[in-house]
C-alpha cells in the first residue's frame, strides 16, 4: 500500500496496476495539445488536409509523439547532468507557433528545412542555458512572462476560428464558415465543458481529448470523415533523419533561439510547481538545470528527425498537484506510451481523418486558455505606473505590427517575418523595458 511519503517521493514506483493508469492519464491530458502544432504548421507549409503532402502531415504527427516520449525520458531517467529526474511531460511546443507559420507559409520543403536549422541551433543554445538559467531567471517576473503568454494565445486565437470555420483553404469559398463546420466545432466545445466541469478523474483529465472523440463521432454521422488514407499508411515507421531537409537561415534561427529562451524560463516555472504543488518544496538549481538542459536539447534532436520544438507541458503539472503523485517513473511510462505510438502510423493517419472543424473547436478552447494562462500570471503583478507602461507599449507594438504587418513594408523580408509575428517585438520590449527602466514609485519613497 502506497503512503502519502511514497508518493511524494519521485523515485518511488507504484505498482503496475496504478502506475499504467496514472501514467495514462497523463498522455490523455496532453495528447491533443502536442499534435496540434504539427497539424498547424504542416497545413501552413502546405502539407495539409487533403494535399498531395498529406503524407508529411503524418510524419509530423507520428515525430511529435515520438520525440515528445523521447524528450520526456530525458527529463525523467536523465543522462549524465541532462533531466531534472522529476515527473516533467515534454510535448510539441504552442510558444513557437506564432513565428513558425510565417516562417514556412506556403514553403513547402523548402521552407520545413530552413526551420528545422532554426529548431536545430535554437535548441542547443536553449540548452546551453541551463549551465546560466538560475543567475537570469529575475529577468522574467510575472509581468513579463504573463505578457509574453498572452499574447501567444492571442495569436493562435484566429488560427483556431479559421479551423473552425472550415481551414484555411476554404477561405473565401461558400463552404467557408458554414453552419455545418461550425455546428461540429461548437459540438466539441459544448462537449469539452461537459467532461472537465461535470465528470471526475480520467474524463476529466481527459476532456479535451474526448471533447475531439465526441465532434469526430458526431462528424462521422455527418458524412464529414474520410479514411481513403488510413489504408496506405504503414504499420510501422522509424524516424527518418533530416526529412525535410536542413539549411541555416537568419529568421528561423534568430525566431527559435529568442523563443528558446521562452521556453527556458517556462520550463523553470513548471519544476518550481511540480516540486511546489508535489513535494511541497522549493526546486534545486541542479533538477533546474537539468531540466532545462533535457528542454533545449530534445528540442534539437526533434529538429534533425522533422519535429517540432518540445517544452515541458503545464497541465500535467496541475495534475501531479491533484493526484499527488511524485513518482516520475509513472511519467516514463506515459513517455513509453507516446514512443510506441509515435512508431505506427496507422496511428497518425488515423488521426490525420478529424475533420479540421473539429480540431478547431478543441484549439478554440486550448488557444483561449492559453491566453487566459497569462491573464492569471498577470494577476499577480503590483500594477504601478512602470508595470502598466511596460506592458502597454509592449503590449501595443507587438499586436499593432501582427495587425497591420504592412507597417513594416519598407523592412529587410527577415526582419519583416520576426517583427509582425507580435510575440517576439512584445517579449523583447518587455524584457527590456523591464531590466532598464527604474521603478520611479520605489524612488518616490
Amino acid at each position: 500500500m502506497s503512503t502519502a511519503a511514497d508518493l511524494r517521493n519521485p523515485d518511488y514506483t507504484p505498482p503496475l496496476a496504478q502506475a499504467v493508469p496514472l501514467g495514462l492519464q497523463h498522455i490523455l491530458a496532453m495528447f491533443v495539445s502536442n499534435i496540434t502544432p504539427a497539424i498547424i504548421i504542416a497545413g501552413a507549409a502546405g502539407f495539409g488536409f487533403g494535399t498531395p503532402g498529406m503524407g508529411d502531415m503524418v510524419y509530423m504527427i507520428q515525430m511529435s509523439m515520438f520525440f515528445a516520449g523521447v524528450a520526456t525520458l530525458f527529463q525523467t531517467i536523465g543522462i549524465g547532468p541532462m533531466g531534472a529526474r522529476l515527473p516533467i511531460v515534454q510535448g510539441t511546443s504552442f510558444a513557437f507557433i506564432p513565428i513558425m507559420i510565417p516562417l514556412v507559409a506556403g514553403q513547402g520543403v523548402e521552407g520545413m528545412a530552413a526551420l528545422m536549422g532554426g529548431i536545430l541551433i535554437g535548441g542547443i543554445v536553449q540548452g546551453f542555458l541551463g549551465t546560466v538559467i538560475n543567475k537570469i531567471r529575475n529577468w522574467l517576473p510575472p509581468l513579463v512572462t504573463g505578457l509574453i503568454i498572452l499574447m501567444i494565445g492571442l495569436a493562435l486565437i484566429k488560427v483556431g476560428i479559421e479551423y473552425a470555420a472550415g481551414g484555411v483553404p476554404a477561405k473565401g469559398k461558400p463552404e467557408f464558415g458554414s453552419l455545418i463546420n461550425w455546428f461540429m466545432a461548437i459540438v466539441v466545445i459544448v462537449a469539452t465543458l461537459y467532461f472537465k466541469f461535470f465528470t471526475k478523474g480520467l474524463l476529466s483529465t481527459g476532456a479535451a481529448f474526448l471533447g475531439i472523440i465526441v465532434g469526430y463521432l458526431v462528424a462521422l454521422v455527418m458524412g464529414e470523415v474520410s479514411f481513403d488514407n488510413v489504408g496506405n499508411a504503414a504499420w510501422i515507421m522509424v524516424p527518418d533523419p533530416l526529412h525535410f531537409g536542413i539549411s541555416f537561415e537568419f529568421a528561423p534561427i534568430v525566431g527559435c533561439i529568442l523563443l528558446g529562451f521562452v521556453s527556458a524560463i517556462e520550463t523553470v516555472g513548471d519544476v518550481s510547481g511540480i516540486t511546489k504543488g508535489g513535494a511541497g518544496r522549493e526546486a534545486t538549481d541542479k533538477e533546474i538545470a537539468g531540466a532545462t538542459y533535457a528542454d533545449g536539447f530534445g528540442s534539437a534532436i526533434s529538429g534533425v528527425f522533422g519535429a517540432l520544438p518540445n517544452t515541458s507541458f503545464s497541465q500535467n503539472v496541475g495534475l501531479i498537484a491533484m493526484t499527488g503523485v511524485m513518482s516520475r517513473h509513472v511519467v516514463t511510462i506515459g513517455a513509453l506510451f507516446l514512443i510506441v505510438a509515435g512508431l505506427v502510423p496507422k496511428v497518425g493517419a488515423i488521426i490525420s481523418t478529424i475533420p479540421i472543424e473539429v480540431l478547431g473547436g478543441s484549439v478554440i478552447v486550448m488557444f483561449g486558455m492559453v491566453a487566459a494562462a497569462g491573464v492569471s500570471m498577470l494577476s499577480d503583478v503590483v500594477w504601478n505606473r512602470r508595470s502598466m507602461l511596460i506592458f502597454a507599449i509592449s503590449l501595443s507594438v507587438g499586436l499593432g505590427l501582427q495587425l497591420v504587418p504592412e507597417a513594416l513594408q519598407h523592412l529587410p523580408s527577415t526582419l519583416k517575418v520576426l517583427l509582425t509575428t507580435g510575440l517576439l517585438p512584445s517579449a523583447m520590449l518587455a524584457i527590456i523595458l523591464n531590466l532598464v527602466l527604474p521603478d520611479i514609485d520605489q524612488a518616490a519613497e
